[in-house]
């Protein structure tokens, strides 16, 4: 318990409460109002003493404090009548002050309520919101601090949650187009947007937006982090701000800076627009750590309501936390009600607000276990029989940087993956690289090497060139350098493995000829991506040749380096270019199949799949290991006959290269070409020789291909 003669003097004085109370129920967690009163309901396994305190509507003064008398099976609950929707509350929990053993109970501080559904006030960075000492020395976190912190903390607010009937896309995995944005950065510098509006769902919602996704044939908008956040206090002091969220201060609050109306309710309207348009609205979740760090951290809910329950702490030392994330902490999903409260939340999300499914940050740390990582974790069984979240759509970003922590195709079937290697290989081959065609080929053909056990599908394979971490698609062509200086780290943070090609020249240039190169190879970087089996995921302003400047690491840049610039001109006809893309994919199944390429016979009496050299023989054994080869053609067959086969040839090398057209069908028609060098429809028949421009990549269609006898599938695919 915590030593009376700690608690700070100059706390103001609080009466208990008088009131009448009731035992309440231990179910659910959280504040429930009903006609009468709210119910209230907290975890803590090891507290010895909980108290509820009722503030005022602007969450500055702590009007009331009521104990808790009730706990049933580790939750505390009490029913307080004639406290309804819009009370304003915080948490103080009482117990051991044992940093060894894992207990850091400081009743001094107040804490946020895990279940809130909207948050009162900002966090204000104070020495007060630490349940240590600060400053007291090496150990300083051993050493309880008796100031009270509630003037510094955010409060919940009572909600009242009415879920209406949920109104989804339901868009088929293997026809999903996914599109990364941040509500904040796509928003903030549209000029069409009132400014009232920018950097909120409601501008989210708008028809500037919709339409914009729409003409580019988004299926699925991935939402950067919308939980409540905190701002870390390294970034305030540089006069910086945490941009992209992954600093989660509730699980079921939403960034109130997202709300231009200030209301949880425009989320859901904006939803319901995005459906009506025929998207899907995914949200990138961050259960794998809290925003309370490692032990030199503040205490602002999880870590003072029950730190031992909610956090992985290291074997045998209970000071320590086994920070698996990089980021401090770690939560522990082993733990019964930790998993539950990561599940409420997402069915939160699901329900009350409409969304169409999540995109698991870390994934690798919700599924270990104390030996390891573990497919049959119980995080993901919860889910994957669970009426709700089951049918959503699940994407894992599938490493943490714990032992073991890259778990690429390991995760269950039902789950989509975030496929690193798919990026890392066709940065390469376009670099120029050598020795990967084998793995490029692969990689073309969905990653069945990765995801094709199991049961899984193509659309386990989640396929991207670029994401919010690392370079935008314009940057990736224009440095070969990380230039980050403006994240005040001096160019220490961000990744410098970024297998980028700066085209010759490092930064922006007026040279033609550099600019022709970088804008082929942006076409040749997004032409590959959707002809390649799986999902595909552009960055929101890629479409725009948005850039950061050479920063690939733009998390606290809040500013015009971060947000996406609507104005941009540099390269006008990209978007067009991934429209028609993305067009040609939604209506032509050879590109977008449902089962992984097996190399049988199709519909069309066609293999599925058959790869060819740049001779228009088909690719031996000996082909696939040869360390100079970056050219290919592959043909793939459609899954419904009426459809057209496609021929893919594509050039890795930096000189022209004669192609020879291979096999059936006898005549193609041009459909794409990075280079431009030929025009659109341009007809070529089998065992014509054509040239290739360095760096290039054309796609054909045949309209009535017939079936080959003399080909048979060959063992010797990558596929």
């Amino acid at each position: 318990m915590t030593d009376l003669s700690t608690l700070d003097p100059a706390a103001p004085a609080v009466r208990s409460a008088r009131r009448r109370v009731e035992p309440g129920q231990p179910f659910p967690l959280g504040a429930t109002p009903d006609a009468g009163g709210t119910n209230f309901a907290l975890f803590s396994d090891h507290a010895e003493r909980v108290t509820l305190c009722l503030f005022d509507p602007a969450g500055g003064a702590e009007t009331e404090r009521i104990e808790v008398e009730e706990c049933t099976n580790g939750v505390w609950h009490v029913r307080v009548p004639g406290v309804g929707v819009g009370a304003v509350y915080g948490w103080r929990v009482d117990g051991p002050w044992d940093p060894h053993a894992g207990h850091r109970f400081n009743t001094n501080k107040l804490l946020i309520d895990p279940y809130a559904r909207d948050l009162v006030g900002d966090l204000v960075w104070d020495d007060a919101v630490y349940g240590y000492t600060v400053g007291a020395g090496e150990e300083a976190d051993l050493v309880l601090d008796g100031r009270d912190s509630a003037a510094f903390v955010p409060k919940a607010r009572v909600v009242a949650d009415e879920a209406p009937p949920r109104r989804a896309a339901g868009v088929p995995w293997h026809k999903a187009l996914i599109y990364e944005a941040h509500v904040r950065g796509l928003t903030m510098r549209h000029p069409r947007i009132p400014e009232r509006l920018r950097g909120s769902f409601a501008a989210l919602g708008r028809p500037e937006i919709v339409g914009h996704l729409r003409k580019l044939g988004v299926t699925v908008v991935e939402l950067m982090p919308v939980h409540a956040f905190a701002q870390d206090r390294h970034l305030v002091e540089k006069g910086l701000s945490n941009y992209w969220g992954y600093n989660t201060l509730s699980f079921f609050a939403p960034e109130r800076r997202y709300l231009s109306s200030g209301a949880r309710e425009e989320i859901r309207e904006t939803v319901d627009r995005l459906h009506d348009a025929g998207i899907e609205v995914v949200l990138d979740v961050v259960y794998n750590h809290t925003c309370e760090g490692n032990h030199l951290g503040p205490t602002l809910s999880w870590r003072g309501i029950d730190n031992r329950s909610y956090y992985r702490l290291m074997p045998g030392d209970g000071r320590h936390y086994d920070d698996l994330t990089g980021c401090g902490n770690a939560l522990d999903t082993n733990h019964p009600r930790v998993l539950q409260m990561v599940l409420d939340s997402l069915r939160h999300w699901a329900t009350v607000h409409g969304v169409d499914g999540f995109r698991f940050d870390l994934a690798t740390t919700l599924g270990r276990r104390p030996d390891g990582f573990d497919p049959r974790h119980p995080f993901f069984q919860a889910i994957q029989q669970d009426p709700v979240l089951g049918n959503l759509k699940l994407i894992a970003e599938p490493w943490d940087v714990g032992p073991g922590g890259y778990q690429l195709g390991n995760f269950p079937a039902g789950f989509s993956e975030w496929n690193g290697d798919y990026r890392d290989v066709v940065r390469d081959f376009w670099a120029g690289a050598d020795g990967l065609i084998g793995a490029f080929a692969s990689r073309l053909a969905a990653s069945a090497d990765l995801f094709g056990e199991g049961h899984r599908r193509p659309w386990s394979s989640v396929n991207f060139v670029t994401a919010h971490d690392g370079y935008t698609l314009h940057d990736l062509v224009t440095y070969q350098d990380k230039h980050n200086e403006a994240n005040g780290e001096d160019n220490r943070d961000g990744h410098s493995d970024n297998r980028s090609w700066n085209c010759g020249v490092e930064g922006e240039t007026d040279d033609p000829d550099v600019l022709a190169l970088r804008a082929r190879q942006k076409r040749n970087l997004i032409a590959t991506l959707f002809v390649s089996q799986g999902v595909p995921m552009i960055l929101a302003g890629d479409e725009m040749s948005n850039g950061q400047g050479g920063n690939n690491n733009a998390y606290c840049q809040d500013n015009e380096i971060g947000w996406v610039d609507w104005r941009n001109e540099d390269d006008p006809d990209l978007f067009e270019f991934i429209g028609r893309l993305s067009d040609l994919r939604r209506r032509r199944t050879a590109l977008a199949r449902a089962e992984f390429l097996t190399g049988d016979r199709g519909v069309r009496g066609l293999p599925e799949v058959t790869w060819y050299g740049s001779t228009g023989a088909r690719m031996s054994a000996d082909d696939w290991t040869q360390p100079h080869v970056k050219c290919l053609s592959v043909r793939l067959s459609p899954s419904r006959r009426r459809e057209p086969v496609m021929l893919v040839m594509l050039n890795g090398a930096e000189a022209g290269v004669e192609f020879t057209v291979p096999g059936q069908p006898a005549t193609w028609r041009l459909v794409v070409d990075t280079a431009g060098d030929v025009p659109e429809g341009d007809e070529v028949a089998s065992g014509d020789v054509v040239v290739l421009s360095g760096r290039s990549l054309r796609l054909y269609e045949a309209a009535m291909p017939t079936a080959d006898a003399a080909e048979t599938p060959s063992g010797d695919d990558p596929t």
